[in-house]
């Protein structure tokens, strides 16, 4: 038996907002592209001719750099049609840089293809274009932007639990009390004499309404999310994670 009219419709796509998150080489002189589409989520793309050197494709397929893309086709890679540059983000340079390869290894590895997030694609928009403003960033400066978009990328994929309630109750998480988030069940209220691992809760609070200027909100924040993000992320470890611990340490 053929394939089915629906199995073989061809999409055609015009006009959609992407980002470049990874490519790689196909035959000579082509690439396949992992693009972040707005409306599309994830997709691959094949990029037919990207490599010869007069392509036009070459300064546009720039990672971090927001274009208009075009596509055909049905299964599981759709051919690049068209690609227009966007502008409007300016280019990361060294710790930003960093930064935005930390953020495509991210959605890579945790967000499924074609599963679109529209406000998680305005996220991630607006996460570039503050680093591009920052330039040669500093740690401090970089901070929240990380904390912010690890915890738009949780609450967008289901996996981030409210932090100012109780899992168990909907009871709000009082400043006085004493927490911990559990990567499956959510915010429980800490039990026993050993405050190891605990959170307060107005660090919870805190880091819910992204209040920076917290005392050890960003520190807390920063322990937090990469407990619930090694949950869902399994046993191999992020690449560009590794990098920026080894450049805090240089």
């Amino acid at each position: 038996m053929g394939r089915s009219r629906a199995s073989a419709r061809i999409e055609r796509v015009h006009d959609e907002p992407a980002y470049v998150l990874h490519t790689h080489a196909w035959r000579e002189t082509s690439l396949i592209v992992d693009a972040f589409s707005r409306h599309h989520g994830r997709v691959a793309l094949v990029a037919k001719g990207a490599k010869r050197p007069h392509s036009a494709l070459r300064t546009v397929l720039l990672g971090f750099s927001p274009f208009a893309a075009a596509w055909s086709g049905h299964g599981e890679v759709r051919t690049l049609t068209r690609a227009e540059w966007l502008g409007g983000v300016a280019p990361l340079t060294g710790l930003s840089l960093l930064c935005g390869f930390y953020f495509n290894e991210l959605l890579m590895r945790l967000l499924p293809r074609e599963d679109a997030h529209e406000a998680l694609f305005d996220a991630y928009h607006a996460s570039l274009s503050l680093l591009g403003e920052a330039g040669y960033a500093t740690r401090q400066q970089v901070e929240p932007l990380l904390r912010g978009f690890e915890m738009d990328l949780l609450r967008e994929l289901g996996h981030l639990p409210p932090l100012d309630v109780l899992s168990s109750s909907d009871e709000p998480v009082r400043e006085q009390g004493l927490y911990r988030v559990d990567a499956q069940r959510g915010v429980l209220e800490h039990a026993g004499d050993d405050a190891t691992g605990a959170v307060t809760g107005s660090q919870l609070l805190a880091i819910a309404a992204r209040r920076w200027e917290h005392p050890a909100a960003l520190r807390t924040a920063k322990v937090l999310m990469r407990e619930l993000l090694g949950y869902h992320l399994g046993s191999r470890p992020l690449r560009t994670r590794q990098l920026l611990i080894d450049l805090h340490q240089l």
